[in-house]
């Protein structure tokens, strides 16, 4: 690819890559990361550091291309930084039904539970919308059921013989599907974060499918406030935020999906969600997730120039240790394309905390090149962020390969060079 002079602007598009410091060496180059086994099909390899010091990773996969038969949930873990991987463990078998999209989320007792989409009522079709994309949208049951969960309480190795459901709370966009709510369309990305004695996740509810797939969808969160301290998974409390009945949406079409949540010093949280705009939504939360601000475009700062982002996942994180702890890492792609193209290269902000009358915000500054392909239409996505030893790494998947990368120091430097 041919090299660009500097830096893309914030809401600039990339047409060309910066240039490495050798190609074979370079760390953002994709190819120099260590390859995290799957099955073929791999989706949101996210990892947690268990009590003994491992990486456990979660990941959805299958022997066939995502959304088909056989797809379901596994777990690996290393002992070496991501060089050399156990066997899978299956949390759900792939002769069940579609088990997808899991997170995991670790607990002060270290013990690790996994939240995904489960086909319980193993359905083999859908009512989706007519038009070009009905055979595909129809064939698609990945994407509904129930919100379940297992855990684990020896770092992964073995998984709760009994699978947990989670009572999502009904809204208007589960009602006015085409099964009235009776079938719930869902799913999750990324990772829940703590929130005192409890967790936040996010996950998108889904009202249509159909053209894209995802034809209506509007971002929500599942918050427990007890699950650190509670043993027994029965008596684990959960509730369906936003109030009211409905949930985070777009200024501008029908997708508001995929949120990313991160929690403020103050206590405040922040979420990103993908659109079809061209630009990714944000909006913060002062109380725990129950009301939100309503969703704007991101922007750098208040009033500054606004993201650029197409339908892919925009993933944020405050980091925790090392010489930036408590300042604020975020994946996008820095372009303001409306579909699921465009996903190389991979681009990193870097965010401070700022005062203001409503409370703490995050301030972003200029953007880097995390990783690249030479192929230009290889699409890499779904990152996680491992702060290890002092290192920081990045998962990322191609949907066929999933990778780590260890996060150079001189790039992190830079996210916050000015």
């Amino acid at each position: 690819m041919a090299a660009m002079a500097g830096l893309a602007l914030v809401g600039g598009a990339c047409q060309n890559l910066p240039p490495p410091p050798g190609a074979a060496r370079d760390p953002r180059l994709i190819t120099n990361g260590l390859e995290i086994p799957s099955e073929g099909y791999c989706d949101q390899p996210y990892v947690v550091k268990t009590t003994d010091g491992a990486w456990l990773c979660v990941m959805t996969t299958g022997r066939a291309e995502e959304g088909n038969r056989g797809q379901h949930i596994v777990a690996t873990r290393s002992t070496d930084r991501g060089r050399t991987w156990s066997p899978h463990v299956s949390i759900e078998p792939a002769d069940g039904p579609e088990a997808s999209w899991v997170m995991p989320y670790i607990t002060p007792s270290g013990r690790v539970y996994a939240f995904y989409t489960y086909n319980s009522a193993n359905l083999r079709e859908v009512i989706a919308d007519e038009g070009p994309a009905h055979g595909y949208a129809s064939r698609r049951v990945d994407t509904l059921g129930d919100y379940a969960f297992r855990f684990s309480d020896d770092g992964g190795r073995t998984w709760s013989p009994s699978r947990y459901t989670i009572p999502v709370r009904e809204m208007a966009i589960d009602r006015a599907n085409p099964y009235g709510g009776k079938v719930r369309f869902f799913w999750g990305v990324g990772k829940p974060v703590p929130l005192g004695d409890g967790m936040i996740l996010g996950f998108s509810k889904v009202g249509r499918f159909g053209e894209g797939f995802i034809a209506e969808s509007e971002s929500c969160f599942l918050h427990s406030d007890n699950i650190a301290m509670e043993r027994d998974p029965d008596k684990i409390h959960w509730d369906t935020f936003p109030l009211g009945d409905r949930g985070l949406r777009s200024p501008e079409g029908p997708i508001a999906e995929e949120p990313s949540v991160t929690v403020l010093s103050d206590g405040s949280l922040f979420c990103v969600f993908r659109t079809v705009a061209g630009h990714p939504c944000q909006s913060y939360s002062r109380d725990g997730g129950r009301t939100w601000t309503t969703p704007a475009f991101m922007t750098a700062f208040p009033g500054g120039p606004q993201i650029a982002h197409p339908r892919a996942a925009n993933f944020v994180r405050r980091l925790a240790e090392g010489p930036y702890a408590g300042r604020y890492v975020y994946w996008f792609h820095n372009h303001s394309g409306r579909s699921y193209e465009g996903r190389n290269p991979a681009w990193f902000l870097g965010g401070v905390e700022a005062d203001s009358p409503a409370g703490r915000l995050i301030h972003w500054g200029r953007p880097e090149v995390v990783l690249y392909a030479q192929d230009r239409d290889l699409r890499m996505s779904y990152p996680d962020f491992i702060e290890d030893g002092g290192a920081f790494y990045v998962t990322e998947t191609q949907k066929s390969i999933a990778r780590v990368h260890l996060v150079p120091d001189w790039l992190l430097n830079r996210l916050w060079a000015e």
